[in-house]
C-alpha cells in the first residue's frame, strides 16, 4: 500500500472519530424515532464530508465522461439485476400478482434488453414492484427500530438497514462472482452510478431545508411509510 493511500486512510479515520466523538455531546432527542439522535448527526455530518471530498467529484467527473444513453443502460443494468431480489420479497410477502409481473419483467429486460441495459419492460408497461427485505420484514409484523444513518449509504432504521444487508448480500447476484476484481469492479460501478443519480437529490434538499437532517429523516419515514403500505410516494429518494 502506497504512501498516499495510506495517509488518505488516516484522514478518513480521523474524520470517522471526530464525528463520532462530537455525537457524544448532543442533548437529548425530541424525536422518539431518533434515540440516537447525536450519533445519527455525527454519522450524516461524516458522510457529507466524504461526499464533498470523495464521491460528489468522481460522480460529477462520471456524469461528465459518460454519455447519457450509456450511464441510464448502467443504471438499467443494475436495476435489472437488483429484480432477483425484489421477486425473491415478493415471494416472502405471498404478493404472487407481483411475482408475474416482476419475473416478466425480469425476463424481457434479461433478453430483449439485453442483460437490462434497455428497460423495454417499463415500455411495455411494467415496472418493478420495488419490494426489499425491511418491506418484508415489516409484512411479517417487525417494527422499524430506531433512526440510523448508515456510513456511506444514509438514512434507515434498524430494520432497513438489516434488510439492506441482506438484499445486497445474499440476494445479490455480484455478491456471487468468484472472480475477487471483477465482483469488486461491479460494486464500485454501482456505488458510484448511485451516487450520480443523487447529485441533483442533494441540490434540491440544500435549496428547500432549514436543517438538511430532519428534512432527510421525515422524507425517509414517508416514503418508507409509503412502500410499505403500497401507496405511491413523490418526494426525494434516500441516499
Amino acid at each position: 500500500m502506497n504512501k498516499l493511500v495510506v495517509s488518505n486512510l488516516k484522514v478518513v479515520l480521523l474524520c470517522l472519530s471526530m464525528f463520532f466523538l462530537s455525537a457524544c455531546a448532543t442533548t437529548g432527542a425530541l424525536d422518539e424515532r431518533d434515540p440516537w439522535e447525536g450519533f445519527n448527526r455525527g454519522v450524516y455530518s461524516f458522510n457529507e464530508v466524504m461526499d464533498d471530498l470523495i464521491f460528489n467529484p468522481i460522480s460529477e467527473l462520471y456524469n461528465f465522461i459518460t454519455p447519457d444513453f450509456l450511464n441510464k443502460g448502467i443504471s438499467n443494468f443494475f436495476s435489472n439485476l437488483a429484480q432477483i431480489s425484489v421477486i425473491a420479497n415478493d415471494i416472502l410477502q405471498f404478493k404472487f400478482d407481483q411475482v408475474v409481473n416482476d419475473t416478466t419483467r425480469l425476463l424481457i429486460n434479461s433478453t430483449v434488453g439485453l442483460m437490462g441495459i434497455f428497460d423495454v419492460a417499463s415500455s411495455a408497461g411494467l415496472y418493478s414492484s420495488e419490494e426489499d427485505f425491511g418491506q418484508t420484514l415489516a409484512y411479517w409484523g417487525i417494527g422499524p427500530g430506531p433512526y440510523l444513518v448508515v456510513p456511506f449509504f444514509g438514512p434507515a432504521t434498524v430494520r432497513d438497514a438489516a434488510g439492506f444487508a441482506v438484499d445486497r448480500g445474499v440476494l445479490s447476484p455480484l455478491m456471487y462472482i468468484d472472480d475477487d476484481l471483477t465482483r469488486a469492479g461491479l460494486l464500485s460501478l454501482n456505488y458510484v452510478d448511485f451516487k450520480a443519480d443523487l447529485l441533483s437529490t442533494r441540490d434540491l434538499i440544500a435549496e428547500a431545508a432549514v436543517d438538511e437532517y430532519d428534512f432527510v429523516k421525515n422524507a425517509y419515514f414517508e416514503k418508507r411509510a409509503s412502500q410499505i403500505n403500497d401507496d405511491p410516494f413523490e418526494g426525494f429518494p434516500e441516499e
